[in-house]
């Protein structure tokens, strides 16, 4: 009788894998990065020293003695004993060459407006002039913390710059966050002094931004934490367009400060690599916000490096991340990124679909876009709004990057042959807000892309595949498990502000062999994704842990099943929700869709989805419900709400909805699910 081998849970997959598409000669032939020799240089034998190839892309005051140490395990510090400054790195340095280029082109929401072209040395004077207010005025100095509630406007890149030439660490809530949301980043990060808007413009209309700057204050000082100090940019200088009252002694409008340090000039100061440049606080619905505290010299090659490598910029390119600077996305491949690159940078102010679905290209046929990234939430709402849209405009894109989420075959291909028409890279990649840049990816001058899946670790990047009681899965294996990086990286962030415990626990404690060891080979970073490696090393990530189904024993990845209805045309998006399953005590999916402009929704419809998903994934993933509804909840920054769609098909109170892009939508879809 053989013994039965212990059977221990993993992820089931059911996908099939895509063929490749290969980048054309002529991108191949101009990219930064075409040697596959590269990987050799990274191995796990020459950590960490193969990282120095990072940073020398950086102007350092003071060369590093100590490349990586680990002695206070797991918060790793780089580059120790070097000193540089951040925002010399982005602007500085550049001027002798490119003094009369453009750093940045503002896009403002109405088409009608003018588009404002930021030379480098514009650049560089405004971001003197505010870090003299800063640091004349306000009595800002290193290692005092910001708090920024500022929309995408120019306005926002010069405030963090400003923040870096001081050594000022910044925290950029997101604009479309409540007051009480900055509040709580306020009180967190123990600021004293909060920068924002008086008003800005959205989807159509002039939100008033001020009002939320009263309610932030409110917030924090109910927690203890008094601001001192509210400086507020007019997003029309000298014309206050706030109907919210301005409050004597403790606002100030920063347009008129800065005209009075008019040409004043600021020594950036030399800070050690290890100190802090930034807070990014996670966006979680429930508990203390988690402030991800990222370094100076660690973080600032590692968004270089990738910048080059992976996003393929060179100084004579436009680049057109078109993401929010409140979210890492932006920190990393708007602001730090590019420019530290000399690259040429958009900030776009409006929505991808208003007016219409062709603003975007429109936008990128006048600048002469030739890099673009985006997310999938994005790129499904122009597919939606406007499928045949990119057609009609004459942009030439060389590359194209997806980041955020899981994106679907059926998507990546739109995104592949209508968006780039056929010829730009798809770089597909896969990090997170505590990252600090890329983890995987295809290199896209070396490998080729393949729909759904994001690439192999980058260089210096060695993800791994473990089960639940940490045995390794072999790509071999056709299973899926928890991704983890077995190795530190320079763009890590260094710990939770002020919570070390709970950045232990969350990222390093599942999978630690010695809590005790300083050793890097003992403290695997666990992600919180799963995911699947192919033979071919390539990853496919199938959502966040917590977002698995458990159906009649089987774990499936929500965005597989997403993925098999976005098969049907007739489908704009999709989203899975596990439901409570009295009868067997588990769980069953609930389908939301909404559907594409002109498609009405019909029983015949909603058979020909589920037989998609039975014909792609298997019958153990037939929706027990399929629900059409005409939108999905969305956030501001157009992610979708799954945790509303759960509550609502379990019976649950959906919590506050007063933030969300589209909050009525919840009482309609509520009423069809449950009435």
């Amino acid at each position: 009788m053989t013994e039965e081998k212990e059977q221990v849970p993993h992820y089931d997959v059911y996908w099939q894998e895509e063929p490749y598409y290969y980048p054309s000669p002529g991108f191949v032939g101009q990219a930064n990065c075409s040697d596959p020799d590269i990987f050799d240089r990274f191995t796990l034998d020459k950590f960490p020293e193969c990282f120095r190839e990072f940073a020398d892309l950086l102007h350092w005051d003071k060369y590093w003695h100590t490349t990586f140490d680990s002695s206070d395990a797991p918060s790793w510090k780089w580059f120790v004993g070097g000193k540089l400054n951040a925002c010399y790195n982005c602007v500085d340095r550049h001027l002798a060459q490119y003094r009369n280029k453009t750093a940045i082109h503002f896009v403002p929401e109405s088409e009608t407006a003018r588009i404002e072209h930021i030379t480098y040395q514009e650049l560089y004077r405004r971001v003197n002039e505010l870090a003299a207010v800063l640091r004349d005025d306000i009595g800002l100095k290193a290692g005092d913390r910001v708090t920024l509630h500022l929309p995408m406007t120019p306005e926002l890149p010069i405030t963090m710059l400003a923040c870096a030439r001081l050594g000022v660490i910044h925290s950029e809530v997101f604009a479309g966050f409540s007051g009480r949301a900055c509040g709580d980043r306020i009180w967190d990060s123990e600021s004293a002094v909060l920068i924002t808007m008086d008003s800005y413009y959205f989807n159509g209309e002039r939100l008033d931004h001020k009002i939320k700057a009263d309610e932030a204050v409110e917030t924090a000082i109910k927690q203890g934490q008094r601001v001192n100090k509210v400086l507020i940019w007019r997003r029309h200088p000298g014309t206050y367009s706030s109907p919210t009252p301005w409050v004597e002694g403790r606002d100030f409008f920063l347009d008129e400060m800065v005209r009075k340090r008019k040409g004043q000039l600021i020594e950036p100061v030399s800070m050690p690599a290890e100190e802090i440049l930034f807070l990014m606080y996670t966006s979680g619905s429930t508990g203390r916000p988690k402030g991800c505290q990222h370094s100076i010299g660690g973080y600032l090659s590692y968004v270089a490096w990738m910048s080059r490598h992976v996003q393929d910029i060179h100084p004579e390119d436009v680049y057109w991340c078109m993401a929010d600077i409140g979210w890492i996305t932006g920190h990393s491949f708007i602001v730090y990124g590019p420019l530290a690159l000399a690259a040429s940078t958009v900030i776009f102010e409006g929505v991808s679909t208003y007016p219409d679905a062709g603003r975007p290209w429109r936008v990128a046929e006048e600048l002469g876009v030739n890099i673009f990234h985006t997310s999938p939430i994005a790129i499904r709402a122009l597919r939606k709004a406007g499928a045949d849209e990119p057609e009609k405009y004459n942009y030439q894109f060389k590359h194209m990057t997806t980041v955020g989420e899981p994106i679907e075959p059926e998507v990546w291909r739109w995104y592949y042959h209508v968006v780039g028409k056929g010829r730009a890279v798809v770089v597909d990649t896969w990090w997170q807000t505590e990252n600090g840049g890329v983890l995987c990816s295809t290199i896209p001058g070396i490998a080729p892309m393949k729909p759904g899946s994001t690439g192999p670790g980058v260089p210096g990047i060695h993800p791994v595949i473990f089960d639940d009681a940490g045995n390794e899965i072999s790509p071999e294996d056709g299973k899926a498990g928890n991704i983890c990086i077995r190795n530190p990286w320079p763009g890590s962030f260094q710990t939770i502000w002020k919570n070390r415990e709970g950045y232990v626990k969350t990222y390093y404690e599942r999978y630690c062999k010695n809590p005790e060891s300083t050793d890097w080979r003992d403290w695997p970073y666990m992600t919180g994704d799963a995911a699947l490696m192919a033979p071919d090393g390539y990853v496919r990530i199938l959502g966040r842990i917590e977002d698995v189904i458990e159906v009649a024993g089987h774990r499936l990845g929500t965005n597989e099943i997403e993925s098999g209805a976005l098969n049907v045309s007739e489908v704009a998006e999709a989203a899975v929700v596990a439901v409570i399953d009295d009868d067997n005590k588990g769980y069953v999916p609930h389908l939301y869709i909404s559907l594409r402009p002109g498609v009405a929704p019909s029983a015949a419809l909603e058979d020909k989805i589920s037989e998609a998903i039975v014909d792609g994934v298997g019958e153990i993933a037939r929706p027990a419900r399929i629900i059409l509804v005409p939108d999905m909840p969305k956030t501001r920054s157009g992610k979708l709400m799954r945790r509303v769609l759960a509550s609502i098909s379990n019976y649950h109170d959906v919590g506050d909805v007063t933030t969300l892009d589209n909050p009525a939508i919840v009482e309609t879809i509520r009423k069809q699910v449950q009435d």
